[in-house]
C-alpha cells in the first residue's frame, strides 16, 4: 500500500522508503523474536512461510495479484467518499477476513511482500518468493491506476485509511475536502 499511496501522490519519497525498510525490518525482527519464543512449536508449522498452494506459483501469483487489486482497489473507492469513508477499517478487515478464509490455500493470503519476507528469511526457505515480492505490490499498482482512470487522481484525498479521529495526519491530506 505504501508504494501505490507514493505514486498516488500521498505519501512522500522518504517516508515511502522508511516505511517499507521499517516494514521488512519488523518482519524479520518479528520472526526472529517468534522463532526464539517458540522454538519447535514454530518450526511445526515451517516457520509461517507464505508459500504456494497444490495449484503451484504461477496460480499463486495470480491469486496474490487479484486480491491484492481488490484490496487496494476497494479500499480507494470506501476511503475516498464522503458517505463510506468512516467503514474503511471495517471494509479491509472484512476483505482480508475473506481472502484468510477462501484465497488462502492458493498462495497464503500474504498481500504485503514484507509479511512474506521475515518468516521466508527465518526459516531460510526462499521458494517461491518471487509471487509475493512482485504479485501485491503490481496488483495494487494496477488497481490505483483503475482508480485514477474511473475517479482521476483528485479524487484520492489521502493515505490515512482512519480519519475519524482526533490523531494529525502525517500524509499528503486533502481528506478536508470530503467533509
Amino acid at each position: 500500500m505504501t508504494l501505490t499511496y507514493f505514486t498516488l501522490g500521498k505519501v512522500g519519497g522518504t517516508d515511502s522508503f522508511f516505511y517499507a525498510v521499517s516494514q521488512f525490518a519488523g518482519g524479520i525482527f518479528g520472526a526472529l523474536v517468534a522463532c526464539q519464543l517458540f522454538g519447535s512449536a514454530l518450526r511445526g508449522v515451517h516457520y509461517a512461510v507464505t508459500a504456494p498452494g497444490a495449484p503451484g506459483p504461477l496460480v499463486a501469483f495470480g491469486a496474490e495479484l487479484s486480491i491484492s487489486a481488490v484490496m487496494m482497489f476497494g479500499t480507494l473507492t470506501v476511503s475516498n467518499r464522503k458517505h463510506l469513508h468512516r467503514y474503511t477499517p471495517l471494509f479491509t478487515g472484512a476483505l482480508a477476513a475473506a481472502f484468510l478464509t477462501f484465497e488462502a490455500p492458493l498462495s497464503g493470503a500474504s498481500m504485503n511482500p514484507a509479511r512474506t519476507f521475515g518468516p521466508a528469511f527465518s526459516a531460510q526457505d526462499w521458494t517461491s518468493l518471487w509471487v509475493y515480492l512482485t504479485g501485491p505490490p503490481l496488483g495494487m499498482l494496477l488497481a490505483a491506476q483503475g482508480y485514477r482512470a474511473w475517479r482521476g487522481s483528485h479524487n484520492v484525498f489521502c493515505a490515512k485509511l482512519h480519519h475519524e479521529n482526533n490523531e494529525r495526519c502525517i500524509f499528503k491530506c486533502n481528506f478536508a475536502s470530503i467533509r
